[in-house]
């Protein structure tokens, strides 16, 4: 199912397309999708601003979340050490195998396979698993997230959510987007 792909935003709340470029901006607010996702497989690329001057979460701060719950870093990281409040981290929870970041001003790929956790009989009996490529390289292999990250929706583990691109006040990018619905695990 094709999230985006330059022509609107119907599948989003929030966000800007610019009719130029045909790029979805964040423009510094986060913008969810309409849809209520489980577990998928899901593709995305985005660009990170240049701030020569900015040093840490200052260098394009964004997120990459799943169903709302678990983020995924988005920043400037290139030449960094890969932890998990840089590109590709899950935030507080996980650092990346390898920071594959790639200089801000170029297309950068995220490829993710995300399983949801489980809850059965108000119990969760099952971690978010999550599988991710950075730049065609693999940088979380079937990761289990023990828990929901800052910035999460209220809702409690285990439940559909949004996919959202946190803007965090950053002039974030992003084109070519696009989800499979895949079973549970």
């Amino acid at each position: 199912v094709v999230l985006f792909n330059g022509s609107n935003t119907d599948e989003w709340e929030g966000g800007r397309l610019d009719e130029k470029t045909k790029l979805l901006n964040t423009d510094g607010k986060d913008i969810l999708t309409k849809r209520k996702l489980n577990n998928y497989k899901m593709h995305l690329e985005f660009m990170l601003p240049y701030r020569p001057n900015a040093r840490g979460q200052g260098r394009g701060n964004s997120g990459f979340y799943h169903v709302d719950h678990y983020e995924m870093q988005i920043l400037d990281s290139f030449g960094l050490e890969g932890v998990n409040n840089e590109c590709g981290g899950i935030y507080q929870k996980a650092d990346s195998k390898v920071n594959m970041c790639l200089p801000p001003l170029t297309w950068q790929t995220y490829d993710v396979e995300f399983h949801n956790s489980v809850v059965k009989d108000g119990k969760k009996v099952k971690n978010a698993t999550l599988t991710a490529k950075l730049n065609d390289v693999l940088i979380h292999d079937k990761l289990e997230i023990d828990g929901k990250t800052g910035g999460s929706r209220g809702e409690p583990e285990g439940t559909p959510g949004s996919i959202k691109l946190q803007g965090h006040g950053n002039p974030l990018q992003f084109r070519n987007i696009w989800f499979e619905e895949i079973p549970a695990k």
